[in-house]
């Protein structure tokens, strides 16, 4: 599609705003994916692994998410590196969706049916691979359609999407009854959220002749995206790999924290799951379209991001000495003021640092590589931290810590306020 100037509207910079019911259908088709990522991480993946492998619960679910958030890294920047050069008349992501929606649907049903380690292993790294092919290209329709000066908000209902997606995902999972039924039924949630935003995704199409050739090497080299010509996205990527590793180290014991540090009993941690996650995301829905709002109506992102990440910092301060239930709600509650203003502000400040017009949604993709790549690490400086004795207390002041960095570091991104 050509402008009336001859110029690409798909690639240039958007200026008239989104319509709501749009940003409805794309918070709708985002509840869904990332309850497919984190009714798995949260509950089920965890459950498998303890039925499994019970003496090596924590190797196991390690292992699963390890070589999950591995397929990530790498599928989210490359399905974004083909949807930025695919010419389909429905558009240039919408087939990344419909397809990542297929695949998913079927890893559901395979994990369902998981016997062993290997099979749930497999299953997994299909649906990371399915997801991020859906998350690349929902996430590239922001800077593809909504312009700056709104993207705060936007960016608000996303975060409130992710956090309703993370809800819905582990109240599914300890809803259900059975490891099998939660897989299935998330995958019917996926299913009909999804179809709003398929019939009504307003994608923009690419002429052919502004598709760009693709090899493998070029791909690779593509990945790393000088600091040196872009430092503002590089200090970005780097701020968010700090804040997603010091939030990984969190999630991905959190049911295991329950037991072993609150001592829960299993049915008792399994619901403390939910309630934790139903309160932060209560919190998250209110701090996240509110900093978005607030962001976009002042015209700055920094303060936000900074004050975000340092409320965070406390909060798992609280968490790393809690010894009973209602500390571990305070630190929750305190953990979501922190994360939904940065949920939001930060993805609308990262929109406004991408480097290319032509490669919005593999520039995206590299940034979800700092989300990713932390889950890969995560696992194994849990593994440390644990194996100096140090316990859930020293493993969330090394997440604290981590924290305060990446907020610090917001500072060196110069071309934003």
């Amino acid at each position: 599609m050509t402008t009336t100037d001859g110029g690409i509207a798909a690639l240039e910079e958007p200026t008239r705003p989104v319509a709501g019911v749009w940003v409805v259908w794309l918070s709708l088709i985002s509840i869904g994916v990332w309850a497919g990522f984190f009714g798995p991480i949260q509950v089920l993946l965890a459950q498998q692994a303890e039925q499994f492998s019970p003496h090596h619960k924590e190797a196991t679910l390690a292992l699963v998410t390890g070589i999950g958030a591995a397929v990530s890294t790498i599928l989210n920047p490359l399905c974004g590196a083909l949807s930025d050069r695919t010419v389909a008349r429905m558009g240039r992501r919408l087939p990344w969706v419909i397809g990542g929606l297929a695949g998913a649907i079927v890893a559901m049903v395979l994990l369902s049916a998981a016997n062993s380690v290997l099979w749930m292993v497999l299953a997994w790294a299909l649906a990371q691979a399915a997801l991020n092919a859906m998350l690349a290209a929902i996430t590239a329709t922001v800077p593809d359609q909504v312009p700056a000066g709104q993207r705060g908000t936007v960016g608000g209902w996303l975060a409130i999407a992710q956090t309703a997606g993370v809800v819905a995902g582990s109240g599914i999972a300890a809803a259900t009854g059975s490891i099998a039924a939660g897989y299935l039924t998330i995958a019917g949630v996926l299913f009909v959220v999804s179809l709003p935003y398929c019939f009504d995704s307003r994608d923009l199409a690419l002429p052919p002749s502004a598709r760009r050739p693709f090899s493998a090497r070029q791909f690779v080299g593509s990945l790393w995206v000088s600091p040196r010509e872009h430092p503002d996205f590089a200090w970005a990527w780097l701020t968010r790999f700090l804040m997603n590793l010091g939030n990984a180290l969190v999630i991905l014991y959190l049911l295991y924290y329950l037991k072993d540090a609150i001592d829960l009993t299993d049915k008792e941690a399994e619901d403390g799951v939910f309630v934790l996650t139903a309160l932060y995301g209560v919190i998250t829905i209110l701090t996240a379209i509110g900093g978005g709002i607030w962001s976009d109506k002042i015209g700055r992102r920094k303060p936000f991001v900074i004050g975000s990440g340092l409320i965070a910092a406390v909060a798992l301060l609280i968490l790393a000495f809690a010894s009973t239930w209602a500390m571990a709600i305070a630190g929750a509650v305190i953990l979501a003021i922190g994360f939904g203003t940065y949920t939001a502000v930060d993805f609308a400040m990262i929109t406004q640092v991408l480097p290319a017009a032509l490669d919005r949604a593999k520039d995206l993709g590299v940034i979800n590589i700092a989300n990713a790549l932390p889950q890969v690490l995560a696992p194994g400086v849990a593994a440390l931290v644990l194996s100096l004795n140090l316990g859930y207390s020293g493993l969330y002041l090394v997440a604290a810590a981590v924290s305060v960095l990446g907020s610090v570091l917001v500072n060196k991104i110069r071309s934003l306020t």
